[in-house]
Parts: C-alpha cells; structure tokens; sequence
C-alpha cells in the first residue's frame, strides 16, 4: 500500500485558535507549514467567551479584520450574582494598559472563520485527518502517521510539532504526559438556547455568571445571532444529584436561579445538553525534543474566568515564535522562554479559581462596599493580562486573595 509522504518545517495537530494562530504567525514569516485536524469544520466546542489579551494576537498575526467581519457580541466586562448582590467588571477600568473589549463567540463560526482565512492565504490544511502515530528522531525532527476519513495513511515529516489539539491532547496521550490537575473534580451541562425572551440592550447581550452556592454557578453567554449558551458548572456530586436526561436535568438547574429561570422557561434547547465531568487538565511537561503543547494540549483549568482561549492563543503564538526563532539558528532556552512563562499565568488563574472556590475570592467581588483600586488590578487578571507584574494581584497572587478576604472577615 502507498503512503503519501510530505515535509514540511512545522506539524500543528488542531486547527482551533491555537493552531490557526500559531500557523498564521508561521506562515506569515515563510515557514512550511502543515495543520492536521481530526474534525470538519463548522463544529461544536466549548469555550465561548473571550478575554481581551487574546485581541492582541489575532491583531499581531492579522486575524483580526476577518473576525471583526462577522459581528460577533462585543463583550465589555462580566457580570458576576449572588443573590441580590451584583458585581460588574468593565474592562476599560483595569490597572493594565490593553484591549477593553473582546467578543462572546459561537466557537463553530468562529474557528472556521479563522481557519477559512489561513485558507484564503495559502495554508495547507488537512481536516477529517487523524494522528495515529509519532515517532520522534533524536534531532527533534518526527515523523508522524495520519489517516484520513476514507482509511487511507499519509506520512508527515517534520522539524517540530506544536500539539493543538485541545481536548484531543494527541502528544500527552501517545507519549504518556497527562497528570491529574490540582483543582476540584467539577463537572458541566450545557447547551445553546434560543433567547427568544431576551431583553432589549445591555441587559440582554451582557455576560453573567450566577452563584447558586459556593461550588455552583450558572453562565449565560449570549450571541449576536440571537442564541444564547447557558450551562451549569458545579461538583460532581451536584450533578449526578439530577435524574433523567441531559435536557431533563439542565431544565431543573435552570429553574435554581431566580434571575434567569423566567427568561429560560421552556426555551428551545438547539442541541442536547452536553456534559463534561473533570474536565481540568494538566500535564507532566509543556514541551520536549522536536514538540511544544499548547492551549488545552497543556493545561485546562476552569471555565469561570475563560481563560481557555486566551491561554491557546498565548502559547501557539509564543511556540511559534521560539520555533522561528530555533529555525533561525537562534538559541532558544524553552525552560525559561516557554515553559516557566506560560506556568507563571497559569499560576495566577490556578490561584484565582482555587480561590473562587474556597470562597476568598467571592468575597472580594460581593463586599460591600467595594474597594476601586483593588477591582482594577482584579479586572486586569479578568482580562487575561496575568503576565504584568506591575498589578499587585498578579505579582502577590497567591497570598494577596487570601489576604484581603480575611481581612473583609475581620471586619464583620
């Protein structure tokens, strides 16, 4: 049997936002690039809110103007409930200089609107195409093994690979590198409604996350193509606590929240409620000799702050980059350049939903009254500029939360 045999500079496994930036930013400066991705594009996947750090990535791999095209929801700020308190971020108001708005996206259209551009530009990629191997050569440089949807195997020879595969996670799979996240064992149900009672404005297109208790919060992200998505994130103990089907269950959680049970009452659900259980992922090493993980590949810790986009742009654009840079014949030292950059901002947003969930962080948001500065620098990490160590709460992050909430505590 023959195998098509190919070579390129630089294998991407997933053409979600990791990958279609990576490749642009690749592509852009004369590398040989191939993406190779499992699924057809439109398709569904988690993941819909964004952080305005990532704006500065599409801008600097020229992704943006074919985004602003389709009119997606702007989104502002968040809002966070907890009963008849209401705490809003507004992203112009934040200690760090940046983007004061990002979208709330349909991932489907969104990621095929990216992919469709890198098309148009002449990047080669392979969808309905399958990794089922790797080898890797002492040099770095791989040779990997797909297989297409019609059964027929095809040989890719590359210098480097960047794992963009999210929740695939190709590399941590066929090399042994998935390791148990440090964060609670959360589980969600979700799906797209049509808002046929959504309200006029503001009120109607904002962003909110609903705190029924500790552990438990409702998301509601609505799009400007008139649907919503709504899901429920709680302990798996919460979940499991429902009978019957998904649709069955997520309706009952819906009638939990007394601001939103009334504008989701009886709403036409556009696809059956998905559920995910532990869906926090980590790994044993970020990169290793011809590879790089990127976006989820890495790590996926929680869907309360989204930083799951923003992380996978972050680090495809970064991995590309240094491969450019390693192509190049420059040094590269992935320890300090890659690895130990990406773990200090997951280490912030680690620190901000371990803190959410022990309640010090909720603290924060709902007291009364609140502190301006301190809900700057919070809104700076809100927006994904964990990197700035110039904001108190990214630079003291892992004692400063705690710090403040106890002092809300002493003062009661």
């Amino acid at each position: 049997m023959d195998i098509s045999v190919e070579n390129v500079d630089v294998l991407i496994i997933g053409a979600g936002p990791s990958g279609s930036v990576a490749a642009s930013y690749l592509h852009n400066n004369g590398i040989k690039v191939k993406v190779v991705e499992k699924k057809s594009f439109p398709r569904f996947v988690i993941g819909e809110s964004l952080l305005p750090r990532c704006m500065d990535h599409f801008e600097e791999v020229g992704l943006l103007n074919c985004l602003k095209k389709r009119n997606y929801e702007v989104k502002a700020g968040a809002r966070f409930l907890r009963g008849d308190v209401v705490c809003n971020f507004d992203f112009s108001k934040k200690h760090t200089k940046g983007w004061d708005w990002t979208w709330q996206v349909p991932r489907a259209d969104f990621d095929k609107t990216l992919t469709d551009e890198l098309i148009s530009r002449g990047v080669n990629i392979s969808f309905e195409e399958e990794v089922v191997a790797v080898d890797f050569n002492k040099d770095g440089s791989s040779e990997t093994k797909t297989k297409n949807k019609s059964g027929e195997f095809s040989l890719v020879h590359a210098k480097y690979i960047i794992d963009s595969s999210g929740y695939g996670r190709v590399l941590p799979r066929l090399l042994n590198l998935d390791k148990a996240s440090e964060l609670l064992g959360q589980s969600s149900i979700f799906t797209h409604v049509k808002d046929v009672n959504r309200p006029e404005g503001w009120e109607g297109t904002r962003i909110t996350f609903d705190v029924i208790d500790l552990r438990t919060w409702l998301w509601v992200i609505p799009f400007s193509n008139g649907e919503t998505s709504v899901g429920y994130v709680g302990s798996n103990a919460f979940l499991q606590s429902f009978e019957g089907a998904s649709s069955e269950k997520l309706r009952a959680m819906l009638q939990l929240s007394n601001y939103y049970k009334d504008r989701f009452n009886d709403v036409e659900f556009r696809f059956e409620p998905i559920e995910i259980s532990g869906y926090s992922k980590s790994v044993k090493q970020l990169y290793g000799n011809g590879y790089v993980l990127t976006g989820n590949s890495a790590e996926f810790l929680d869907p309360v702050f989204s930083s799951g986009v923003t992380f996978a742009t972050e680090s495809g654009l970064l991995a590309a980059k240094l491969i450019t840079k390693s192509l190049d014949k420059e040094s590269v030292d992935w320890e300090k350049e890659y690895s130990d950059y990406m773990k200090r901002g997951v280490a912030v947003f680690s620190t901000y939903v371990k803190e959410w969930y022990t309640g010090n962080l909720q603290k924060l948001f709902f007291h009364r009254p609140e502190n301006p500065e301190i809900k700057k620098q919070i809104c700076s990490v809100l927006a994904g500029y964990v990197w700035d160590t110039t904001n108190p709460f990214v630079k003291n992050h892992h004692r400063l939360v705690k710090a403040v909430a106890h002092v809300i505590d002493m003062g009661k």
